[in-house]
């Protein structure tokens, strides 16, 4: 598998953010996000075996891992092996996707967080909501919202499909683009049953640092 990246840090986002983490970030992506902040991941990487990723994330000595991107699921088979072979290992693992590819064939014991594109992305016409079938109650749908426009769109989509009854639903004001105060006014006055998720690392290392 084409791996970018390797390495442990907190989690910056989810219902497990400030938790140390083991991330493996994989190589390549199949969208092209307005606000993306690992553009280094469309190409930069090296081919490793499943063997020496486990090694890898054995040495770092922490139970709970993310597989990310990128996109993880361009590499569905072999994230999906990686993924059971962490689950039988006794580790927590965690899949973040921007949930365009099927999620059905990962094991069901992984917790999905499935990043839904707003518009403001310049993706949003690339969602599968297919997927929320699939949504077990431990997983997580993330909305990364850039604006009032993005706001409305995905509490749309929120109580379109009932996603606080299927699984956690994250709503995340973009870095640099919306104030997180403006954002938590704006799910006050619509009572939206949604968790604010900020990203963490970029507070505490800056927007830019690698491998955080």
């Amino acid at each position: 598998m084409k791996v970018c990246e390797i390495f442990t840090s907190i989690q910056g986002e989810s219902t497990h953010a400030g938790m140390l983490c083991t991330f493996i970030r994989l190589s390549g992506c199949n969208l092209r996000c307005s606000y993306c902040d690992t553009k280094y991941a469309y190409d930069e990487g090296a081919e490793l075996s499943i063997e020496n990723v486990l090694e890898r994330i054995e040495e770092a000595t922490i139970r709970l891992v993310e597989i990310t991107g990128g996109e993880p699921l361009l590499q569905t088979d072999e994230t999906a092996g990686l993924t059971t072979l962490l689950l039988d290992s006794g580790y927590n693992v965690l899949i973040e996707t921007n949930g365009t590819l099927p999620i059905e064939s990962i094991d069901g014991r992984a917790i999905m967080i499935m990043d839904v594109k707003t518009p403001a992305s310049g993706m949003s016409t690339k969602n599968n909501f297919a997927n929320f079938e699939y949504l077990k109650k431990v997983d997580e749908v993330k909305f990364v919202i850039c604006d009032r426009n993005d706001y409305i769109w995905a509490k749309k989509i929120v109580l379109e499909y009932g996603l606080p009854k299927r699984c956690t639903v994250l709503f995340s004001p973009a870095f640099g683009s919306l104030e997180p105060r403006k954002l938590v006014e704006w799910i006050l006055e619509d009572r939206v049953d949604v968790r604010l998720n900020l990203q963490l690392h970029k507070y505490i290392f800056g927007p830019d640092e690698r491998r955080v």
